[in-house]
């Protein structure tokens, strides 16, 4: 019988996910491993492991954890072995992650590179079928005052209104700026558009002197600065 094929209780005890990370502890695990342990339980058919490994696959267009982070609770229901209560486990793990990805920002958390600002919001637009503009506050060390989402549209369209930003900043007391959104096609380039709205934002920011330090855009697992790319 091939071993992907046999029931949890045929693999070796030391082998199996729940055990492994008892023993080795979680960064032991591999991705399908990790699954398995939310998961617990597999089907008549097919074993835990099996059942996280074609979750890990189901995508074919983004396999692996991308697949997994941009997929709904509806989409996890489509995977032999998985019902509205494992299909919510896993909607929740994924939630985790994206809020755990931002528990290193604190108040005051210098954001000097557009790797810290694509860092925070990373994992949190990975699966976003729609595009949001979210701006960073930042104080004059570069310090992170806050942030908010001001914009959430449709797949191809963010409105980006200078006024609406920089009335949030001027609230803060913000003296800088970095803008965030996302691509959902997973392209990360810029288009024209972008370009010209952060021309707009950062022509409207000299005039009541609160700086547009960047643009990043986020897409596919990666982003790109606008400041980097000499658009600002």
């Amino acid at each position: 019988m091939d071993r992907n094929n046999k029931t949890i209780r045929q693999i070796p005890a030391d082998e199996r996910p729940y055990e492994k990370c008892e023993r080795s502890g979680a960064a032991a695990l591999s991705d399908a491993e990790l699954l398995a342990v939310i998961l617990r339980s597999g089907t008549r058919d097919d074993n835990v492991l099996d059942v996280a490994r074609a979750l890990l696959t189901m995508n074919p267009n983004t396999p692996g954890l991308e697949g997994i982070v941009r997929s709904s609770t509806e989409d996890f229901q489509k995977v032999s072995g998985i019902g509205p209560v494992k299909a919510i486990q896993i909607s929740a793990a994924v939630e985790l992650a994206r809020r755990i990805s931002r528990l290193a920002y604190r108040p005051g958390e210098i954001i000097d590179c557009p790797q810290k600002a694509a860092d925070y919001y990373m994992t949190g637009m990975a699966g976003l079928d729609h595009e949001e503009l979210h701006i960073m506050m930042l104080d004059t060390r570069g310090g992170l005052i806050g942030e908010e989402m001001l914009t959430s549209g449709t797949v191809n369209r963010t409105l980006i209104d200078p006024r609406d930003i920089f009335i949030r900043a001027l609230k803060d007391n913000a003296a800088g700026i970095i803008m965030v959104h996302n691509h959902p096609s997973g392209d990360p380039v810029p288009s024209r558009d972008d370009i010209d709205a952060t021309i707009r934002v950062r022509d409207a920011g000299r005039l009541i002197g609160i700086a547009l330090i960047d643009h990043i855009i986020i897409g596919g697992g990666t982003y790109t600065s606008l400041c980097s790319e000499g658009n600002l």
